[in-house]
């Protein structure tokens, strides 16, 4: 609920221009959301990790072969996305191989979640606080979340966006295409 397919299609929509990507989407059931993300025109393959918690190097090994049978080979890609299963504890655990780790924390989910899931937070590169078209409506406490990212995140840069609104979607990707250059 993060909001981290969303963010997927609305970056496979306005980012053609930045280079060929492809996903890989975690889950623990269901192709839904690749589903979506391949009607954004990204290509995507499901993995589900059925009683699983998050995503580790093998699987994403498979992805990759599966996205090469789709003729989206990895050499062919500038972006690789992996949207690791969404929830705060386990994926922060495992290396799969990414260049940048992204974490968001929706604006819905409350200023604490990088006190309560610290892990998750100090292994980002940049933390997205998404959804901020709805800040207001669930009383989203800006300064707070920022303090408190910064406290267990000190390096990471922080974003704020909007799937939804298209707000800070510029200023995600002049970020990432600074850090591959």
């Amino acid at each position: 609920g993060s909001g981290k397919t969303a963010l997927l299609q609305r970056l496979a929509r306005d980012w053609r221009h930045a280079g060929a990507m492809a996903a890989l989407v975690g889950d623990l059931a269901t192709d839904l959301d690749a589903r979506r993300l391949q009607e954004a025109g990204l290509p995507a393959v499901q993995l589900n990790i059925g009683q699983g918690c998050h995503l580790d190097a093998a699987m994403v090994a498979r992805g990759l072969e599966a996205l090469a049978a789709t003729g989206s080979a990895l050499s062919q890609l500038r972006w690789l996305w992996i949207e690791n299963v969404g929830n705060l504890v386990c994926p922060a655990a495992f290396d799969l191989g990414e260049d940048l780790r992204l974490v968001l924390l929706a604006v819905g989910e409350g200023e604490d979640k990088p006190l309560k899931y610290p892990a998750t937070f100090h292994a980002a590169d940049l933390v997205l606080i998404s959804k901020v078209d709805l800040a207001e409506a669930v009383g989203f406490d800006r300064p707070q979340a920022v303090a408190n990212i910064a406290a267990v995140a000190p390096r990471a840069a922080v974003l704020e966006v909007s799937a939804r609104s298209g707000a800070g979607v510029a200023d995600l990707l002049e970020r990432l295409l600074v850090s591959r250059a």
